[in-house]
Parts: structure tokens; sequence; C-alpha cells
């Protein structure tokens, strides 16, 4: 299996959504008792330096905080109850500083907790962090969502929100998530478009729209549905590679979605950082 950070000397970012799959009795031998630390593993082989996780509750998002020392969880201002799903950013604090947070829900009441409109069968929220590279100054926004899984209008409208807030931000921005529709939906329509100026890193990376970019697989690791789970970014963050992660330890997954991961490099490479292609990533299978 193919991991490890990319190397320090470029000026490239990693970046990887995970949907976590939240804490419930009924997953059986899936529980997140029994695969929690096969999350852990597979965050520390790919060490991202921003991991984007949806689904998870409170205590998981703790445990994963607590677990890994070296990454800060972002979680401004926020609202803690014991039943919300909180889509969350955790930056590798060796490399990035957060200089700026932001969160809302996704709804007419955007600062009103757990606030849902449209057609959407649960709140859904969007957190962010604004974050600088310490070796080159480089400023990103990035940003983690879950859109809804039932509700059209409410998919399409969440994801017009998003584009709202991204199109009223300069510079480099990355946006990642569970956005449980495919590629060409109007929830990916507004997203990626010109008032956001945001691009679909798999289709940038070369990949084909087949199964090989499908995340979700319900514990079975056979891949289902679509590609729900993206990550878009600016074209000032070229796309060096791609991956859509299989990682298992004897047929047991770590969620009921693969993670999937983009290597990220700055165009304009600032403060004497060469700019050079990283090394390539295994796929796994």
């Amino acid at each position: 299996m193919a991991g490890g950070a990319p190397d320090p000397g470029f000026s490239m970012m990693r970046v990887m959504t995970f949907n976590i799959r939240f804490e419930t009795d009924r997953d059986g031998d899936n529980s997140w008792r029994k695969r929690r630390d096969l999350v852990l593993e597979v965050i520390l082989r790919y060490a991202p330096d921003v991991l984007g996780t949806q689904e998870g509750l409170w205590k998981q998002l703790l445990f994963l905080a607590e677990n890994l020392p070296g990454y800060e969880m972002a979680a401004p201002r926020r609202v803690i109850d014991d039943t919300s799903q909180y889509p969350t950013l955790f930056i590798k604090k060796s490399d990035w500083d957060i200089v700026a947070l932001d969160e809302f829900w996704l709804s007419t009441k955007p600062r009103e907790h757990r606030s849902k409109d449209w057609d959407s069968a649960y709140p859904r929220m969007m957190s962010a962090a604004r974050i600088k590279c310490l070796r080159t100054d480089l400023l990103v926004w990035t940003a983690v969502t879950h859109l809804d899984h039932m509700g059209d209008e409410a998919r399409h409208r969440q994801a017009a929100m998003l584009a709202d807030w991204i199109a009223e931000r300069e510079g480099p921005a990355v946006v990642m998530g569970d956005f449980n529709d495919e590629p060409g939906s109007s929830a990916y329509r507004e997203l990626v478009s010109r008032r956001t100026a945001l691009r679909d890193t798999w289709l940038e990376g070369g990949f084909r729209e087949d199964e090989a970019g499908y995340t979700l697989h319900g514990f079975e690791g056979v891949p289902k549905v679509a590609r729900i789970d993206w990550i878009l970014a600016r074209p000032d963050l070229m796309v060096k590679n791609a991956l859509v992660i299989h990682d298992h330890e004897k047929g047991r997954y770590p969620s009921d979605h693969f993670p999937y991961l983009a290597d990220l490099e700055a165009r304009e490479v600032l403060a004497g950082t060469r700019a050079e292609r990283p090394r390539g990533l295994a796929r796994t299978t």
C-alpha cells in the first residue's frame, strides 16, 4: 500500500476527504469502536496536510483529535450536542497555521444551530479555515461539507450557498466533502463554475468518470452508486495526483466510504521553494 506525505521540499498540499460514518450500534461488526483504529491508521499512513471528515459525532471527533496529535481540529464557535454530525477540518500543525475560521449551517438561518430548510432530511453544515503554509506563506481557503442525501432542492440550494461563500473569497481555495450527488448534477454545476473558479480534481488529474472514482461501498469494498465524494480546487492549485484509497485489514474497512485524496501544488511557488513534480502515488486495490 502506498502512503506517506509529499516531500516537504515541494510547494505542495495533500488534501483528504473522508466520510468516517457516524457511530451507531446498528453497524454491528463495522461499529465505530471496531474500526476507529483503522481510520487513524489510514490518516497517518497518507498524512494529509488538510483532512476533511464528514458524519463525525462529537465523541468521534474528540477521539481523532486526541489520537492525531500532529493535527489541530478546526471547530470555531461550535455549539456542541450529542446528535449533530459535524463536517470538520483537521490541519497538520507542523506545516500550516490557521489564520481564519468560519462555519455555518446550510439553511435560510445559517447561524442558527441545527437549522434546516427546503426538503433537507437533516441539518447540514459547512466548516472552513484559511490556512498559511509555514514554509512558503501560501494562503489557502479550505472548506468541508456534507450535503443532504434525500432532498434534491436542498442539495442544489446548499451547493448554491457554498458557491456564494467561495465566490466572495479571493485566492487559492479547496472545497471537499460528501456531496451525495454525481458530477453533472445541479449541485455540481453550482460549485464547478466560472463564478467559483473551482475545478474537479479527479477530472483535472486526468482520470475517467467510471467506478475507479466511486467512494461509497457500504463496508463491502465494492464501489457503488456514483462519484459522490469530491475535492474541488481553484486552478492556481495544480492537481499533481489523486487517489481513491481502498486500504483495508483482512476485509475490514475503516468506513463505508473510501477516503479520497488529492496532491495539489501552487502555480506560483512562494519564498523560493522549488517547483518540481512530486513522487506519484500507487493506486491500491
